[in-house]
């Protein structure tokens, strides 16, 4: 499993973290809600779009108890096993 920091690397550290899974279709999408208001609309509308659009095959929805705390290691365990790529945000 990568976990990125999210702050700013510089132009050049960038470089080194992109990756893409390339196509979408097929593929297992995971999203960790963090409990703030609208992100679980947010990702739900989007896994639609992904799923009707690009082919993905599944999302799963994981959300944890709080946004003051982080994921907890088997829900960040299950989704490394089940997802090709897992997105994580904030919502409000």
């Amino acid at each position: 499993m990568q976990v990125y920091d999210p702050t700013a690397p510089s132009p050049e550290a960038t470089q080194n973290l992109r990756r893409s899974v390339g196509d979408l279709s097929g593929k297992v999408v995971g999203f960790i809600d963090n409990t703030k208001p609208n992100f679980n609309l947010l990702a739900r509308d989007l896994g639609e779009i992904l799923q009707s659009q690009y082919g993905v095959k599944a999302v799963f929805q994981k959300r944890k108890r709080s946004v003051a705390t982080s994921a907890p290691d088997e829900m960040l365990d299950e989704l490394a096993r089940e997802c090709d790529l897992v997105i994580t945000g904030s919502g409000d």
